[in-house]
């Protein structure tokens, strides 16, 4: 299989372009930066200078695939719901090339958006919030306009916070705030969860959705169902040698900024049905012996 895939130079995508080319197949590649190229060509991709600011621009790419793998998302967080509303713009561009064929799109999305009871796992087969709600949820509104519209194949990886020693999600943001504090803190009494998966477990999931090729199929690439964020905080509060502490709710934007909102969500979820459906097993290492890890330069 040809496999389209953005984000290819960024910290899943280049994951899965190692796995998918280890699999047998073929990887078309987009880049942004001319720096990254080399990188890429040099795992064995064919290379594809693209943007998501230029939806039209990816089109060409993933008319020639097989499948396409969507990652690509822009990270900075004080425009995010900018952001996904860009997102929303991509996946309608790349449905369109992929509309009245059976080749698959894999759109990329995160357990948050489940709408579930609090306390309860975000499973596969709950309803999602809308992005009025939730910006996030531009992502699937727009695969399911996909599907609806034009009869696209099109899939969904929602992802937890996603692990090696070096980087770890929204953690890696919650990080940087606690070496500029100078304390790492979480709120109240820090038993809010949140789920996570190791990279390589992550990559491997990608290859086995678009190789299945479900048309509606929602997957959760967890591992941990959920992780204390108090666990999180003592961890690398120890690690970087930081003191940890508590902070109320109503201290939390003052400390947080933008994380405020995910701060305290205590947001578990499963994928039971997932490993059902892909016979995915996870085999990576935990979150927590990750950040055990965690380089000292970290932040």
């Amino acid at each position: 299989m040809r496999v389209f895939v953005t984000g290819a130079t960024g910290f899943i995508g280049s994951a899965l372009v190692k796995e998918l080319i280890a699999a047998g197949h073929q990887v078309t590649g987009v880049y942004r930066s001319e720096e990254k190229a080399p990188a890429l060509a040099a795992a064995g991709a064919e290379v594809y200078r693209g943007s998501i600011d230029d939806p039209d621009g990816l089109k060409d790419g993933a008319a020639r695939s097989d499948g396409v793998v969507h990652l690509a998302f822009n990270h900075d967080f004080s425009q995010f719901m900018a952001n996904c509303e860009t997102d929303r713009r991509v996946i309608s561009a790349l449905g369109s090339v992929l509309a009245g064929s059976d080749r698959p799109l894999i759109v990329t999305s995160g357990t948050a958006i489940a709408k579930v009871p609090p306390g309860e796992l975000a499973k596969e087969d709950a309803p999602r919030v809308t992005s009025s709600d939730f910006p996030r949820a531009a992502s699937e509104e727009a695969a399911a306009d996909a599907a609806a519209a034009h009869g696209v194949n099109v899939s969904v990886v929602r992802l937890p916070q996603v692990h090696d020693p070096e980087r770890q999600g929204l953690i890696s943001p919650w990080i940087g705030i606690a070496r500029e504090k100078g304390v790492f803190a979480y709120v109240g009494n820090g038993h809010n969860r949140w789920p996570a998966a190791h990279i390589l477990d992550v990559a491997r999931l990608y290859r086995l959705a678009i190789e299945r090729a479900e048309s509606g199929a929602i997957y959760n690439a967890v591992a941990e169902e959920g992780v204390a964020a108090r666990d999180i905080a003592e961890t690398i509060g120890r690690r970087l040698k930081l003191p940890v502490k508590s902070v109320a709710a109503e201290e939390a934007p003052a400390y947080f900024g933008w994380l405020a909102h995910l701060a305290a969500r205590d947001m578990p979820a499963s994928s039971e049905q997932t490993r059902k459906k892909l016979g995915w097993r996870p085999t990576g290492p935990t979150l927590i012996a990750d950040l055990e890890r965690l380089p000292l330069s970290a932040g």
